[in-house]
């Protein structure tokens, strides 16, 4: 028995810290050619083909991406999925009630016919990758403008896609690397049947909750259980009560023995989105103008939702998983911007691209090329910079925080789906449109948003420039006599979009009374008054500037391979398979202060409070504990 309970899986990559021997996410299909011999050196024991394999079972396939936003790792013969808490818990929540507290009190599936479907809930394996840049970029030429070279690539990537050798049952995606300037190919297989199989408590599951996000040490049980399930073929069917456990090709087998400083390690997932070859002024973009705002914003809301869900164990259920979205990137951000801060990120971009311009202007065929780059990167984020902060004010107050905006947004798509195509095209929706309304007033809380609409208005009347203001939003700020909460209060009480008994009788009558509904509905103008100027010709020189921004990047990362090929480039995260291995070590984040590779069981009962919202721990843990009852492990 040992004598602290080792908190770490292969999956809980949050337990241990990588040394930066080696970085990047790097494709599987390129290990052999890029990166084996490395990693070998290293410790590891396995060859590329072990990791990515078409003729044979490999370790691609027992990763899954989850849902299209996550990963999880294949650990059984029967289709046994390990994923993260947090990549759950929209699932996990949606079984709960306050009766049947899933969320808070964990759940365990004792047999399989106990397990818990999740409609829309999916798990794609990779099949094989393969590199067709080539005949996705045929046809194009470097000078070509934005547009003509978008639908060239856009037509060259159908006619790759139709022609890609795949089984009836598989997907086929592009996708683009190094800036569009390299295209690879994935063939997929997608399971549509996938079940909830456990969860810890949520104060296992998100212990430390948002302090302890995105930050080192953690003591979060971060992990939840799923299974897929196949039709009788083992191929890929809908959810259905007889199908039965996926056979995968391969899965990881789970050990007990845990890691040890300066062991080998390799991570083996979909990271999200990473922009490595950034120019200096996107960075100082971002963290002086973008991350502001965007932070700021989210405290506000998140001061709500955190105030509200602390009052009322129901909000708390109804709202976990929202907070979570909000306060993930928040986290993020804050971190982001800190980092660069702190290890003066943008000096040190700035001081790589002096050498880049050296060695550019000592070559008469790169100064022609690329000569300009920098400079033109210069101008044009200056010259966006207005716009952007517009967009990105009326994004996160009206796409990402105000419920009643993303709500009031959707049924917009029901307005436009009429006009566009009349009551006949809408009838055949009707049925889905009421399963969304479901859910979505299943976990709303009026009185909720209604509070985080009047603190981000604040925002939107004193931060965002005037000449992005809504007229009509302005009348009735006045109307209101310039007062936020009764803003609130005016928006919230004429608006019948959000009585769920009203929109069920307007589904019911028809798509004719529904769109009248909607129509002369008074928080329809006022969210529609402001989210169209992020849609509308206010914003259009953000978007021209962006093109020229995202030509300049596509040649500034050709250049950058060009010009340094003493270099190892490796792709930006963009959702796609990737590897990244280390070896485990600590680090010392400050003077003075170092890190260990490993958080144990003492750690949690160190950070416990007794009733806390972020740091409490449930009886039972702390009952083994107290004992040193720790079974196998």
């Amino acid at each position: 028995m040992m004598k602290r309970l080792f908190l770490l899986t292969a999956l809980v990559i949050w337990g241990l810290q990588f040394s930066r021997a080696t970085e990047g996410m790097w494709l599987p299909l390129l290990l052999q050619q890029l990166n084996e011999a490395e990693m070998q050196s290293m410790g590891m024991k396995m060859t590329a083909e072990d990791i990515y394999s078409v003729n044979q079972g490999s370790l691609k396939d027992a990763i899954v991406h989850f849902g299209g936003f996550c990963t999880a790792e294949v650990i059984s013969s029967q289709g046994l999925l390990l994923t993260n808490h947090h990549c759950g818990d929209d699932f996990i929540q949606s079984h709960s009630t306050l009766e049947k507290n899933y969320y808070q009190d964990g759940f365990w599936a004792m047999s399989k016919s106990e397990e818990l479907p999740n409609p829309g809930l999916f798990a794609t394996f990779i099949v094989r990758i393969e590199d067709v840049t080539d005949k996705v970029l045929e046809n194009v030429t470097a000078e070509m403008h934005y547009k003509e070279r978008q639908a060239w690539v856009s037509r060259n990537t159908e006619r790759v896609k139709s022609e890609a050798l795949r089984e009836a049952y598989q997907d086929v995606m592009i996708r683009p690397f190094f800036e569009g300037n390299q295209y690879f190919l994935f063939v997929t297989e997608t399971y549509r049947d996938v079940r909830l199989v456990a969860a810890p408590p949520a104060s296992i599951g998100k212990f430390g909750a948002d302090t302890d996000n995105w930050v080192w040490p953690r003591h979060t049980g971060d992990f939840s259980v799923f299974r897929i399930y196949a039709g009788p073929d083992n191929k890929p069917a809908e959810y259905a009560p007889e199908n039965q456990p996926l056979q995968p090709r391969h899965f990881l087998p789970v050990s007990l023995d845990g890691v040890d400083a300066d062991d080998f390690t390799l991570v083996f997932g979909f990271p999200g989105r990473t922009e490595e070859y950034l120019p200096s002024p996107a960075i100082d973009h971002r963290v002086n103008v973008l991350n502001p705002i965007r932070i700021g914003i989210r405290d506000r809301s998140l001061a709500v939702l955190n105030a509200e869900m602390r009052k009322d164990p129901e909000v708390r259920l109804q709202y976990v998983s929202k907070q979570s979205r909000i306060a993930n990137s928040w986290k993020k951000w804050i971190g982001e911007s800190q980092g660069i801060q702190k290890t003066d990120g943008i000096t040190k971009r700035k001081a790589y691209e002096a050498e880049f311009q050296k060695r550019v202007e000592a070559n008469p065929e790169w100064k022609s090329k690329y000569g300009n780059l920098l400079a033109s990167f210069q101008k044009l984020y200056a010259e966006q910079e207005p716009y952007a902060k517009a967009r990105e004010y009326i994004g996160e107050i009206a796409g990402r925080n105000i419920e009643l905006f993303r709500y009031v947004n959707t049924l917009h798509g029901v307005i436009k789906t009429y006009d566009a195509s009349g009551a006949p095209a809408l009838e055949g929706r009707l049925d889905r449109l009421q399963s969304y309304i479901d859910g979505f007033f299943k976990d709303y809380q009026p009185d909720v948003d209604r509070k985080v609409f009047a603190s981000l208005m604040e925002v939107y009347f004193n931060d965002l420039s005037p000449e992005y203001q809504s007229a009509f939003a302005i009348e009735q700020f006045v109307t209101a006599s310039k007062d936020y909460p009764a803003l609130a209060s005016l928006v919230f009480a004429k608006s019948r979009l959000i009585r769920p008994e009203v929109m069920q009788q307007a589904i019911a009558a028809g798509p004719d009374a529904l769109v009248k509904l909607i129509r002369e509905d008074y928080a329809y103008h006022f969210v529609r008054s402001i989210s169209e100027v992020n849609e509308g010709e206010a914003l259009n020189e953000y978007h021209r500037i962006q093109e020229e921004i995202d030509l300049l990047q596509r040649e500034y990362m050709k250049a950058q391979m060009e010009v340094f090929p003493e270099k190892r480039f490796y792709p930006d995260a963009n959702g796609t398979l990737r590897v990244t291995y280390g070896k485990v070590a600590g680090y010392e984040p400050r003077d003075a202060v170092r890190f260990q590779s490993h958080t144990y069981l003492e750690g949690v009962m160190e950070k416990y409070v007794p009733g806390d919202y972020e740091f409490d721990v449930p009886e039972k843990l702390r009952q083994l504990y107290a004992r040193k009852d720790y079974g196998n492990y």
